[in-house]
């Protein structure tokens, strides 16, 4: 069945039809071009054909390319990258020319958009590329382009209209920072030109009315002027300069995609229209041939897509949750509560006091107002959503709930005593989760008469902003309670990933030895500065020393105590430089942001001002700092050889969900697309003998696990060894 179709009216409009069939929402795909391309030539030949418009057969527009679109050409190297692209560039500029003549631009043919929803990536190129852009009143529909989330940039041409049209500072929003507008909102930018309740009757009326004048773009016209002034202009030349600071400070240099786009724009806008199109389709071919490109596609597109639809939900009839139970009101159940409830689930929220309810009740109504205030919220929205929420200390109002979430204090006792207490009153086939960060949840489940319904739901802090869900099986934990820990994450529209019991399970595993091994350069005598910074320019949302003071130093004090006391002689001897660095910081009161102090001094605002003198008196800088390379290679290799371990000892069982989890959890360089996808850039061999250099120099903590020392000798690769593709061989 063909993607495009046309029908040709007695009124001289012809309908373009954009309807991928099977498909919820339009992608394009080659086929799809080619169509559109072919229904273009013939409406444009057709002497009865006054003018055109393109529209969608379903109540959304576009959800922009095909991937596999670009998997093709990205398997036909450069030269098939840049020709591919430049195919779209031919189509959508003779949409744009509609047939006038090159010179005198007179005699083309009106051809409008209609957008019913949504429009994303090409389904705002193509739009952009038309002469007017008509919306449906969706307040719902999202408009814009968000490829530089996915390490790449609009490559069909609008990066250079969307500049064109806007100027560098009026699309930079837009094209640097992936901002979506609402169909109102688009048209007050610029970027479309009209909201109707009956797009397609304007449209239409449109195509009749306009004049030659009306469908000549702005850049094509004599004496075009970029808006804002171009970069030789002295505003203009201001505007690349801040653009290119704007980049540097969001992205420390560590990712291509944004780079590559403002060279595509500088570029750009020194040269013609049509030389700017192939400026950009260049660009683009240098993005789609890096790695990191692919990465981030597979582990924020692909990946993350197929885990939040259940790719690794076990058999189990539909366990949609409709009423949670959730223990303790601190700051985590507060979360929970509040996430749910805007899920549309009714929460019993308990805590020892009412007092202590009504507070974690009270967070969510703080969380709304600032949402009215912002206006991405109603009054009620906010009278729906709390009374939803039912706050209390009565365990006997979790009679009926289908899930319950343990959020008290991190202490086993405590744990156990409140286990017992609600399982005598709530359904015998209701789940009960604890959201505990590091205990193990097998031995939490010794305290559940009902271990197989017991298991591990860790959130992130804050709840209510962080993406990811750690699910963790305990080993007696059932297929129902895994089947119900996804559906219910998904009701809250979060990505779950799923691991086996063990101490610190995934995430923490991994990030321990990241804080740890920052902490102990400073205790080497590396500057604080010149750890925190490396980590920065490797993609890291925070160094390592910032996240400590973020997470509060007694909570790694505590962290490091119960570890100690857990493992016994086991505990590695290399940690002392980090506990004594640490425990000193705790006795000196230097609990981190918490306290406005910590390996950071911040003012009275708790912002913060510089390092804290006082670590150099302590840990002087050694007189011959390292090479950057060496102290990055210290933190990432510091969490990617966990990553392999938990995968090694079977904690991880999709490494998807190990990239996946890597940059929601904890923001591990998204530009390398998770752990195992910077492993499969270096290459297991380069990974193998970085590790026997770090392993000799620093200590075991750094020595190659057996499966990466496997892999290097075979010349394997995660994804060709691990991923879905292979385990389907």
């Amino acid at each position: 069945m063909a993607e495009f179709t046309m029908e040709k009216g007695a009124d001289g409009v012809a309908v373009i039809t954009w309807d991928v069939p099977g498909k919820s929402m339009n992608v394009l795909s080659m086929e799809g071009a080619g169509e559109l391309d072919a229904a273009v030539t013939d409406a444009l030949a057709d002497e009865a054909v006054k003018g055109i418009v393109i529209t969608s057969g379903k109540d959304t527009f576009a959800a922009g390319m095909d991937l596999n679109v670009l998997a093709g050409f990205k398997e036909q190297g450069a030269e098939g990258v840049f020709e591919g692209v430049m195919s779209l560039h031919h189509l959508l500029r003779k949409i744009e020319r509609a047939g006038m003549d090159p010179k005198t631009l007179k005699g083309g043919k009106p051809i409008a958009t209609v957008l019913p929803g949504t429009a994303l990536g090409i389904g705002l190129e193509l739009p952009l590329s038309t002469h007017r852009v008509f919306a449906a009143d969706n307040p719902k529909a999202k408009i814009g382009l968000p490829e530089i989330q996915v390490g790449i940039f609009p490559g069909s041409g609008g990066t250079t209209r969307l500049v064109r049209k806007l100027g560098v500072m009026g699309a930079s929003p837009f094209l640097l920072q992936a901002k979506l507008s609402d169909p109102k909102g688009a048209v007050k930018a610029g970027i479309i030109d009209e909201v109707s309740e009956d797009p397609m009757a304007a449209a239409k009326a449109w195509v009749l009315e306009a004049k030659d004048a009306d469908i000549v773009k702005p850049w094509d016209a004599k004496g075009y002027k970029l808006p804002g002034g171009a970069p030789y202009h002295p505003a203009g030349f201001q505007t690349m300069v801040g653009a290119n600071a704007m980049i540097m400070a969001n992205t420390w240099g560590a990712y291509p995609a944004p780079k590559a786009m403002l060279s595509a724009v500088y570029e750009g806008l020194m040269v013609p229209f049509d030389t700017a199109l192939k400026i950009e389709a260049r660009w683009f071919t240098n993005v789609i041939m890096n790695p990191s490109s692919g990465n981030m596609i597979r582990s924020l597109f692909i990946n993350k897509e197929a885990l939040e639809k259940g790719a690794n939900r076990p058999e189990a009839p539909d366990q949609t949750v409709k009423k949670l139970g959730v223990l303790g009101a601190g700051m985590m159940g507060a979360g929970i509560a509040l996430v749910s409830a805007q899920a549309g689930m009714d929460v019993v929220l308990i805590d020892q006091t009412q007092e202590a309810a009504d507070k974690g009740k009270a967070y969510t109504e703080a969380y709304l107002d600032k949402g009215i205030k912002r206006g991405k919220s109603t009054p009620e929205k906010k009278e729906k959503v709390l009374g939803q929420i039912t706050a209390t200390t009565d365990y006997a109002q979790l009679d009926g709930c289908d899930l319950i979430i343990e959020a008290v204090f991190e202490d086993p006792k405590v744990k156990a005593e409140i286990t017992k207490a609600v399982e005598a009153v709530i359904p015998a086939d209701c789940i009960f989760a604890s959201n505990t960060s590091t205990l193990p949840i097998t031995d939490l489940a010794k305290a559940s008469s009902r271990p197989e319904q017991f298991i591990g739901i860790h959130f992130f802090s804050p709840v209510e902003k962080m993406l990811l869900v750690e699910i963790i099986k305990g080993k007696e934990t059932g297929d129902r309670a895994v089947a119900k820990a996804l559906d219910y994450v998904r009701q809250i529209r979060k990505t779950p990933i799923v691991v086996n019991d063990e101490r610190f399970f995934y995430a923490n595993r991994c990030i321990i030895p990241y804080l740890n091994e920052g902490a102990r350069m400073v205790s080497e005598g590396v500057s604080p500065v010149l750890v925190d910074h490396a980590a920065r320019l490797l993609g890291m949302p925070v160094g390592p020393l910032q996240l400590i003071d973020e997470t509060s130093i007694d909570l790694g004090v505590k962290i490091a105590k119960a570890t100690k006391e857990a493992m016994g002689d086991a505990y590695p001897a290399d940690a002392k430089g980090v506990d004594d660095l640490m425990f000193w910081m705790f006795d000196l009161g230097r609990k981190g942001r918490k306290s406005n102090a910590g390996f950071y001094d911040y003012d009275e605002k708790g912002k913060r001002t510089g390092i804290w003198p006082g670590l150099e008196e302590k840990y002087p800088h050694a007189e011959d700092q390292p090479d950057l390379i060496e102290v990055q290679h210290r933190l990432m290799f510091a969490q990617v050889l966990e990553a392999v371990r938990a995968l090694e000892e079977n904690v991880l069982m999709d490494i998807r969900e190990g990239d996946v989890g890597a940059i929601l959890g904890w923001g591990f360089a998204p530009w390398s697309g998770g752990p195992f996808g910077w492993l499969d850039m270096l290459g297991a061999a380069y990974a193998a003998e970085r590790c026997d250099h770090l392993e000799a120099t620093y200590g075991p903590r750094f020595a190659c696990p057996a499966l990466l020392r496997e892999m290097a000798e075979k010349n394997h690769s995660f994804y060709g060894r691990f991923g879905p593709e292979a385990k389907a061989a």
